[in-house]
């Protein structure tokens, strides 16, 4: 029985071949291709510093996580071990853990909780170590778990949305679906369509996954910071603004501080 370290002993393989560019790395270019998380996290700081001036643990906190989740990806990715795909999941699982505690509206908040943070970090808590166990049951099962969040997510991002006027926070909602929406397709595509891809010669749409989600998040994370200051630093009016700058056809977004707070 070969060990759970071994490579290629992970019940899951993507459609890339393995080993063709390398004796060393199985999937190439779904391993490279995470150095996009590795850009992520420093972008988020940096444009973000003043969130992080006045709130730091949470950003950096989930900063951190997904310059894991990048690790966990790569290594899972160029071994295509047990270990490595548990590691790969599960440091997706306790990201999405993280963000819920720190960020997740006290408004919706389930009533049991009493309305109070720390007794929903609890239960964020109980919940992520039964989740994390369960992921040991059936391996297979855990991506397209993780995948279903996102509906959560989205519904989240639609009742916020229609509590706020801004179109700016509108327009990056609406950006930050569409590449979501190219990244689960890239993930399906690879997952379901794979005889199709190799039949082309093209089995990379799981690197395309990498990056398009990292870009994704790119406009999620300020999206969940500006709702954070709405609710939770009321003194503070959010304000998005885009790097390099607002004429540049390809923009990222990040969250100023503004006194005083004016409801969106």
């Amino acid at each position: 029985m070969p060990s759970i370290f071994s490579y290629e002993s992970a019940e899951v393989d993507w459609c890339e071949s393995n080993f063709v560019r390398s004796a060393v790395i199985a999937e190439y270019y779904n391993t490279i291709s995470n150095v996009s998380f590795f850009l992520l996290s420093p972008a988020l700081l940096y444009l973000n510093r003043q969130y992080c001036q006045k709130k730091a643990v949470p950003l950096y906190f989930v900063s951190g996580l997904l310059i894991l989740v990048g690790l966990f990806s790569m290594y899972f990715h160029m071994t295509l071990s047990y270990v490595g795909q548990l590691l790969d999941e599960l440091s997706i699982l306790w990201t999405l853990a993280v963000a819920y505690s720190f960020w997740y509206p006290q408004a919706y908040f389930p009533n049991f909780s009493g309305g109070n943070r720390r007794h929903f970090f609890w239960l964020t808590g109980i919940t992520t170590v039964i989740s994390t166990l369960m992921s040991f049951v059936k391996p297979t099962l855990n991506a397209y778990a993780l995948n279903c969040i996102a509906f959560h997510l989205l519904y989240l991002t639609r009742k916020e949305l229609k509590k706020c006027n801004d179109k700016r926070v509108h327009r990056m909602a609406a950006v930050m679906v569409m590449w979501w929406a190219l990244a689960i397709t890239s993930w399906i595509s690879d997952r379901w369509l794979c005889w199709l891809w190799q039949a082309i010669n093209f089995p990379y749409f799981h690197s395309f996954w990498h990056v398009l989600i990292a870009l994704s998040l790119l406009y999620c994370c300020p999206l969940v910071i500006y709702f954070d200051v709405s609710y939770e630093m009321p003194s503070f009016k959010p304000k998005l603004e885009y790097w390099p700058s607002d004429s540049w056809p390809v923009v990222v977004p990040y969250v100023t501080l503004e006194e005083p707070h004016k409801q969106c």
